[in-house]
């Protein structure tokens, strides 16, 4: 499985959680703060000596609005998945950022998962249909942890009809 996904199994059924990729750390964006900070100091001290000081004043404002982008990026980062499938019920629930949750629960005899190319430029995705319902999950992910969160989600679904019966 990718770092996007993980997956355990039990004796109960199989638990995956979807997150999205981010790959700066929190400890990385500070240093790259500093450095951008950094520079625009700089820079802004040399436009303040030469006597354009209004200059000084839009360096600072870049930097506020490069650190307010990246934050706004790493809060969009907080939503996950997850997905929970026992013999009895699928159930996927979607955690948003704000903390706010949504659910979609099914019979998994009657689940099938969906995996569609909707673009022309190949991008795909990745829904549960049953009984006429359609759920769109892991939109945050890539074509190929898509694909890959299909087979492994298909296999286990197999896996729960078959214990089932």
């Amino acid at each position: 499985m990718t770092g996007n996904l993980s997956e355990n199994q039990s004796s109960q059924g199989v638990h995956f959680v979807l997150h999205p990729h981010r790959s700066l750390t929190p400890e990385g964006f500070f240093f790259l703060m500093l450095a951008i900070g950094s520079v625009s100091f700089v820079m802004g001290v040399a436009f303040l000596m030469m006597g354009a000081w209004p200059v000084f004043g839009f360096f600072g404002l870049d930097v506020a609005l490069i650190y307010l982008a990246f934050k706004l990026n790493f809060r969009s980062g907080r939503i996950y998945e997850t997905v929970d499938l026992t013999p009895e019920k699928l159930e996927l629930t979607r955690v948003l950022p704000s903390g706010r949750t949504q659910q979609f629960a099914c019979n998994p005899y009657w689940a099938r998962i969906q995996l569609t190319v909707d673009r022309p430029d190949g991008r795909t995705s990745l829904r549960i249909a049953t009984q006429g319902r359609l759920f769109r999950f892991g939109e945050f992910l890539t074509d190929d942890e898509r694909r890959e969160v299909a087979e492994a989600l298909t296999g286990a679904l197999v896996q729960a009809r078959s214990a089932r019966f």
